[in-house]
């Protein structure tokens, strides 16, 4: 801090370009009016001793030797947020961090306990709740006592928007939770504000919070989601939001109270009634915070007062966001400029808004609310190491199957991922069949020769029709079945799990069997003309990982082991951070080893690799598989005759 009490505050602006650069101008202007000094700049992308006459440094402590630290400005990734938040305070520095301040519950007791303990504060960006609308409507004498808000936003991002970092869209990052998405970070003022106008603002101020999360773009994240937030006190929140609208209209939060209703455009400081348009101004919140510190005015928005934003924030963590099935979703543009347009989401978005529900509430053709459903939990030396899931929360072209997910070590590291963005349909570790007797029952487009892929009515679904339990070992009876739910093939599935030497043993055997007299082919892009990429069968799909080695016990890399016929293969990575091997061993059969890195993270076992698999009347057909666990490396030295990383793999799809 500044020793001088007479000198104006000195800021140092973490994040100079993006929203960085509205913060800078805002600080010039100030500092043009003698109420602040600008010490310094950090940030990496900018390679310069100075940034328009202002040092640029590597960090908030290498800025006190330009000039007095007193506020930092944090415009940077959602990741950095807890950080730099913390190296500030600890610095002896008052904060302005962007929205999302954080992105768990955690983190905020974390930065919330930082703020106590250094006597210093956080404002936090929500620029919206600057705004003199919010305690004009909340007053009394609008629309008298607010019942509920209903925010609307309907924008539209094309592919450069998703392209802009690499943390864009995605829901976590190294480790940490980013959680971008419409709900948390373009659309977030809509959640915010309305949270504000029903008088929920404290974590404690919320009873309920319900999502529907979906998406369009092949992001991690969510694009076109619902919120609905109900207070201690029964007023609602609500906000029904879209990334893939046709145009981009401006947002707004549509207040209902005792005596009447208005309509806020939060961007604009705009309230709308009954037809008549105010226009109220707003308070900058860097001025607001400067104006704390030199003469004591409230904060407008403290970091306590964010608590209920991350009790939404909490609630998109735990929910997975469901892919958009493709009927529902057209493209326009090209490359960069390449966006999806959500069918009817205009209207959709309006009914909820009007209703205050959830996409499912209002019959949006796209909403598909069923989850999955845990059917066992595999458990290991009292260690949860795995869970059985229906395959309920699948689309329909994504074909509905059982799997597990998520698959663990002991120590905890998952290994398995479900629904990735690149292929929606790769569902964690289970047995999935892209050509059943002309069915797709592996989801996606289908395969067909001298065509390349495309779109069908074709996809089936397996379900489980009789499960039982016997200690560590699970006997289900799975159905698989036509788009038009006639049986195609009975599957009796058999899942052992053990303890071994550094890890954990699964044993999955699969017997397949006809439900009537005539054959039933077994195939895939393989069998059907596409060479090398027999995929179909037991499939095991990683989460995002690096420093992949595959190998089997003659070859090594991803060239030398697809394809390839060996007893058993072996994947070794990183999952965020932590190292961890999956070794699968072929049971009774020789099937190709089939294998994905460059791509995408996967391996299995081709059921039909240039041929299709038959399985005749009276006589079963088996896959089983051993798979072992571990955490740590392998132990398994590498074949002498193959090189000792991945090769540059392939673009063969799957």
């Amino acid at each position: 801090m500044s020793t001088d009490a007479t000198a104006p505050p000195g800021i140092v602006l973490v994040g100079a370009r993006g929203y960085g650069l509205h913060h800078r101008a805002t600080i010039d202007r100030l500092a043009g009016l003698g109420v602040c000094t600008l010490t310094a700049v950090v940030d990496p992308t900018i390679d310069a001793d100075e940034d328009g006459g202002v040092p640029v440094v590597d960090d908030v402590a290498t800025a006190r030797a330009h000039g007095p630290v007193d506020v930092v400005v944090v415009a940077a990734p959602i990741a950095a947020h807890l950080p730099l938040a913390l190296s500030a305070l600890e610095a002896g520095a008052d904060v302005l961090l962007e929205k999302p301040p954080v992105t768990t519950r955690a983190a905020l007791a974390t930065l919330l306990d930082a703020e106590r303990r250094t006597g210093r504060l956080v404002q936090v960006g929500f620029q919206s709740l600057g705004s003199h609308a919010l305690p004009a409507i909340r007053d009394g004498s609008v629309v008298g006592t607010v019942r509920s808000a209903a925010a609307v936003g309907t924008w539209t991002r094309n592919q450069a928007y998703w392209d802009r970092s690499a943390w864009a869209g995605r829901r976590r990052v190294n480790g940490v939770d980013v959680l971008d998405g419409v709900v948390t970070n373009p659309l977030a003022h809509a959640v915010a504000t309305a949270l504000a106008l029903v008088g929920c603002r404290r974590a404690e101020e919320v009873a309920r919070v319900e999502v529907e999360l979906y998406r369009a773009n092949a992001i991690e994240g969510d694009d076109t989601s619902a919120v609905r937030v109900t207070t201690t006190t029964g007023r609602e929140a609500t906000a029904a939001l879209t990334l893939c609208g046709p145009t981009e209209v401006l947002p707004s939060v549509r207040v209902r109270g005792t005596t009447g209703s208005a309509v806020l455009g939060y961007t604009t400081d705009e309230v709308t009634i009954d037809g008549v348009t105010h226009g109220l101004g707003r308070t900058d919140l860097l001025e607001n915070l400067l104006a704390h510190r030199s003469r004591g005015d409230a904060l407008l928005v403290p970091l306590v007062s964010t608590g209920a934003f991350v009790e939404v924030l909490e609630a998109v963590r735990a929910t997975a966001p469901v892919q958009i099935d493709h009927p529902w979703v057209t493209w326009e543009g090209e490359g960069p400029a390449r966006r999806p347009l959500v069918t009817d989401v205009e209207a959709v978005v309006e009914r909820a808004a009007d209703q205050g529900a959830l996409f499912s509430e209002v019959g949006a053709p796209w909403a598909h609310a069923v989850r999955d459903e845990v059917l066992d939990e595999l458990v290991v030396d009292g260690v949860p190491v795995a869970s059985v899931l229906d395959g309920a929360g699948t689309i329909p072209t994504s074909s509905p199957r059982p799997y597990l997910h998520p698959v663990r070590t002991l120590g905890g590291t998952v290994v398995s991922a479900h629904h990735p963005p690149d292929h929606d349909w790769h569902c964690g570790v289970g047995i999935a069949i892209p050509d059943l007797d002309g069915v797709n029952c592996w989801g996606g487009r289908t395969y067909v020769h001298g065509e390349g892929y495309v779109w069908r009515d074709d996809h089936g679904r397996a379900t489980v029709l009789h499960a039982e339990r016997h200690g560590p070992s699970l006997q289900q009876e799975v159905r698989w079945q036509r788009p038009d739910r006639t049986v195609a093939l009975h599957e009796d599935r058999t899942l052992v799990w053990r303890p071994v030497d550094g890890g954990w043993e699964l044993t999955w055997s699969s017997s397949f069997r006809v439900p009537g007299d005539a054959v039933v082919r077994l195939g895939g892009p393989g069998s059907n003309g596409r060479v090398g990429a027999g995929y179909g069968g037991f499939t095991w799909r990683f989460p995002p990982c690096s420093d992949v080695s595959v190998r089997t016990a003659t070859a090594s890399g991803e060239d030398a082991v697809h394809g390839s016929v060996a007893p058993w293969i072996e994947w070794t990575a990183a999952f965020e951070g932590a190292v961890a091997t999956v070794r699968i061993e072929a049971q009774g059969h020789e099937d190709p080893w089939f294998v994905r890195v460059a791509e995408y993270p996967a391996i299995g076992s081709a059921l039909a690799w240039r041929t299709p698999a038959l399985v005749r009347p009276g006589i079963p057909l088996v896959r089983s598989f051993r798979a072992t666990i571990s955490d740590g490396p392998s132990g398994v030295r590498a074949p002498e005759d193959g090189p000792s990383d991945v090769g540059a793999g392939n673009t063969l799809g799957g």
